[in-house]
């Protein structure tokens, strides 16, 4: 069986990008999102649980994220794990774990962004950034095929 290291996750940016250059002028664009999961207990009471997450772009992507992402805009990042190893001031080993991005897909900015219902408030319009957007069923399938892993292969 050969390994296989790819996440794809979907929510929202939760601070704006901070974006750097190697020594030799590669772009790395590194933000955090959040997204949030839904579920009932035991009890029947519903909880709500929100997971943060690292995400570092490099190159060409690097510079489009500093550009497009933006505090509280929703996107979907496909990419790999990657583990950060580091010993601290006390010489205690310490890991974390981040997303290298190889794919962003943005969600359409809205325009007029108001939380006011009255009946004079503006209907919000979307404001999309691409025509052709993939449903996460199409992205996922394509992500597989580029690893040449066939369908009914992969086991969950």
């Amino acid at each position: 069986m050969n390994p296989l290291n790819s996440a794809l996750i979907e929510g929202n940016v939760v601070r704006a990008p901070q974006v750097t250059q190697t020594p030799k002028g590669t772009f790395v664009c590194k933000f955090s999102m959040a997204t949030n999961r839904k579920y009932k207990t035991d009890k029947g009471e519903f909880e709500e649980e929100v997971s943060f997450f690292d995400v570092e772009t490099w190159g060409h992507l690097a510079e489009v994220c500093a550009e497009l992402c933006e505090k509280g805009r929703g996107i979907r990042v496909v990419g790999r794990l990657k583990q950060g190893r580091w010993k601290d001031e006390n010489g205690k080993n310490c890991s974390k774990v981040g997303i290298v991005a190889e794919h962003v897909d943005f969600k359409p900015r809205l325009q007029g962004k108001t939380m006011d219902k009255s009946p004079d408030a503006p209907e919000l319009e979307e404001t999309p950034d691409k025509d052709d957007r993939k449903s996460p069923q199409q992205l996922a399938e394509e992500t597989f095929a580029e690893l040449n892993v066939q369908k009914g292969a992969v086991v969950f």
